[in-house]
């Protein structure tokens, strides 16, 4: 099966005319896009986008064939222009089978939002998913077999990514389905900041015109055509987030996870009666996660880094080692003078070394507190002290690190 990406931009393409954002201001060459558009081996047009004609020209394709022109979401505004001698668009009803002359087929997915979603299988029998802006699909068979690439709003959905996951219809981890993300809009600065959280994810995102040539079950990574489609890069098993408050080290971390099927979320601060601002504070964190992550409160780290299951998002090291610190009289010069301290390493030995056998995908919150003032008091310092040992035997077993300022994400390592 070929395709080729017409467009890869959201309904209004990006930048959006008019737009004064930053991320539509550097939306130029290659992260310029038109609102997405698939032509499938020169005979089936998935949506349309303006210009169609001469960018499959561009491309080295043709609109001369296609036979049948499929939308997949409702159009705002004035209907899409269709180009001389195309046959009119249509939105099939959900389920509805199509069999072309080229000898695709094509079944209606239904979907959770309005619009309609595509399942496209070739000739060859390779499998196509394309899924419009803003949807996921309401509920595909469990253990369908995986799809060889699949086309969505994988920065508006993750979930949806995640779902499909779960039920076998997204097999990323043996290279059996190619993702990419498409209906990209400014909600995210293109560019490097686009391609790093999509990496995350394990997604990749190509420039308009692209061609690949999807084959089955083994996904597109041998099978580029045109323009510039490297493959995404390994997802990293293990990865701390670091920053200082406020910076949006949660939101980042949660991000990197939001297209799991199955997160475990590991808070380390627990519940404090009778302080409403700490309430609020979890109150907000809960209300962010997605409804299928489970969340278990507890220092006990090593057991869960040792056993099997799934991800882990741990939040955060700094409380962990608040809690450690408690434990283990650190707060005394005596206490910690006579064994405390012996105990705090003990317990960072204990951690680190689990995270190094870990068999778990893991993202990991600590604060970087060594940039601020100097504590006026010695168990400050000593805490300031203790926490910076920890972030960098933490940050030695793991491939990822980043360092989140501003809400902006720094890669110290991968």
């Amino acid at each position: 099966m070929e395709l080729t990406l017409l467009g890869t931009g959201g309904p209004d393409g990006l930048p959006i005319p008019g737009c004064p954002c930053a991320a539509c201001g550097a939306a130029r060459g290659p992260e310029a896009r038109a609102a997405t558009s698939v032509l499938v081996d020169g005979v089936l047009l998935l949506d349309l986008t303006p210009g169609a004609a001469f960018t499959a020209a561009r491309a080295g394709g043709s609109l001369a064939e296609v036979g049948r022109v499929l939308l997949s979401h409702p159009h705002q505004g004035p209907p899409p222009q269709v180009p001389a001698g195309l046959p009119a668009p249509g939105r099939p009803a959900d389920g509805e089978d199509i069999a072309l002359p080229s000898g695709h087929r094509v079944r209606v997915v239904a979907l959770d939002s309005p619009g309609t979603g595509y399942e496209v299988t070739g000739p060859d029998g390779a499998r196509l998913l394309y899924l419009p802006p803003g949807a996921a699909p309401a509920g595909p068979p469990a253990g369908t077999a995986p799809y060889d690439m699949v086309l969505a709003d994988v920065l508006g959905r993750p979930d949806a990514l995640a779902a499909l996951r779960a039920r076998g219809a997204v097999d990323t981890r043996n290279a059996h389905t190619d993702v990419l993300a498409v209906h990209l809009d400014h909600q995210v600065p293109p560019g490097r900041e686009l391609h790093r959280r999509l990496a995350a994810a394990g997604v990749r995102a190509v420039p308009d015109g692209t061609g690949l040539d999807v084959t089955p079950r083994t996904g597109v990574a041998a099978g580029i055509r045109r323009g510039m489609a490297p493959a995404a890069p390994p997802v990293p098993r293990r990865t701390l987030v670091l920053g200082g408050a406020r910076s949006g080290k949660s939101a980042e971390a949660e991000r990197r996870l939001a297209t799991c099927p199955d997160v475990l979320y590991v808070a380390t601060g627990g519940t404090r009666a009778g302080d409403r601002e700490w309430a609020e504070r979890v109150r907000a964190h809960r209300e962010r996660r997605p409804g299928s992550w489970r969340t278990e409160e507890t220092c006990d780290l090593v057991p869960l880094l040792e056993g099997e299951g799934p991800a882990l998002l741990v939040d955060c090291l700094s409380l962990w080692l608040t809690s450690v610190m408690d434990e283990v009289g650190a707060w005394d010069d005596t206490e910690w003078s006579c064994g405390g301290e012996r105990e705090l390493r003990r317990r960072v030995d204990a951690l680190t070394a689990a995270v190094r056998g870990t068999r778990r995908t893991l993202v990991a919150v600590s604060n970087e507190v060594g940039s601020g003032i100097v504590p006026a008091t010695p168990s400050g310092r000593r805490y300031r002290d203790e926490l910076g040992r920890l972030n960098t035997a933490f940050a030695a077993e793991c491939e990822h690190v980043l360092l989140i300022v501003a809400g902006q994400a720094l890669a110290l390592r991968g």
